[in-house]
This record gives C-alpha cells, sequence and structure tokens, in this order.
C-alpha cells in the first residue's frame, strides 16, 4: 500500500461522531462490541462541555477521520500527574502508515507539554501487535497488576442492599 499524507490535529466537537465510530470498531477487535454503552452525545458533553474530562487528537487523511487517540490526567499517590492514554485507535485500513506512532508521540509530547511525571495505558495480553508497537518505545509494560473495576449498576446494586 502506497502511504498517503496524514495529519494529526486536536480533536474538535465536531469530530465525536467519526471518533465514536472509531470506538466502536475497537470494541469489534477487542471482541466486545456489547460493552460500549458510551454514546457521541455523552462524549460531546464530557469532552467539549463545561468541565472536559479529557483530550482529544485526531488523524485525519482526504478529509477523513482514520484515528484518534484519548487521554487525561490520572493522579498517582507515589508519582503526582501521570496522562493516561485511554485509547489510541486507526482504522484498519490506514495502519501500518505510522499514523499509531505519530498518535502516540503526540500524546507524549502533551506529557512532556503538560508536565506530567509520565504517560501510562493498558494493553490486552493477547494483542501482540499492539504490544510489540509499544514495545518499540521502550515502554515498560507490567503484568504484575490485575484490573480492577465497578459499574454503575453493580454500584448501585451493592447501595440497594
Amino acid at each position: 500500500m502506497i502511504a498517503n499524507s496524514f495529519s494529526i490535529r486536536k480533536g474538535s466537537a465536531e469530530d465525536i461522531p467519526a471518533v465514536h465510530r472509531l470506538i466502536c470498531e475497537l470494541a469489534e477487535f477487542e471482541r466486545a462490541p456489547h460493552e460500549v454503552i458510551n454514546t457521541p452525545q455523552q462524549m460531546l458533553a464530557d469532552g467539549f462541555g463545561s468541565s472536559p474530562v479529557y483530550q482529544m487528537w485526531v488523524a485525519e487523511m482526504n478529509e477523513n477521520i482514520v484515528g484518534m487517540a484519548i487521554c487525561y490526567t490520572r493522579y498517582s499517590t507515589w508519582k503526582g500527574r501521570m496522562l493516561y492514554l485511554e485509547d489510541i485507535v486507526v482504522n484498519d485500513q490506514y495502519r501500518n502508515q505510522c499514523i499509531g506512532r505519530s498518535l502516540f508521540e503526540t500524546c507524549m509530547q502533551h506529557s512532556i507539554d503538560g508536565n506530567f511525571a509520565g504517560m501510562i495505558w493498558q494493553v490486552l495480553d493477547w494483542n501482540v501487535d499492539a504490544i510489540r508497537f509499544y514495545n518499540r518505545f521502550n515502554a515498560d509494560l507490567d503484568n504484575g497488576w490485575i484490573n480492577g473495576k465497578l459499574m454503575r449498576q453493580e454500584i448501585e446494586r451493592y447501595f440497594s442492599k
């Protein structure tokens, strides 16, 4: 495939529908499409409302959004402010053109510019391509931690006892 030129820019409210489609693509790839309960409307409120909780960058090629990265501030009691990379997604047909690398580098630069102590993220243990990608940056991929979560339904169920 011949590489086309692309650009990385800060995401805007108008990009939300395309970004949401990429999120749904990622959920399909991760074998969990039923897990996506976020909506474009909620993303708009959360990212572009009065108190934005995330930053977003998009990769654009031929006036189409072909990739995205979403980050937010996480606080570590041991390290201080950390940039958390929630997701980085490049549409399947646009992979291997350095788009993912450019999005990742944009997030790394944001962590430097924002004076964060570092950047963290998660990767599924079976996603060999993603692990290989992160290893190119000499990332520390720590498999010693177990992720925990409680969804709203479980929290409400707990308090209704």
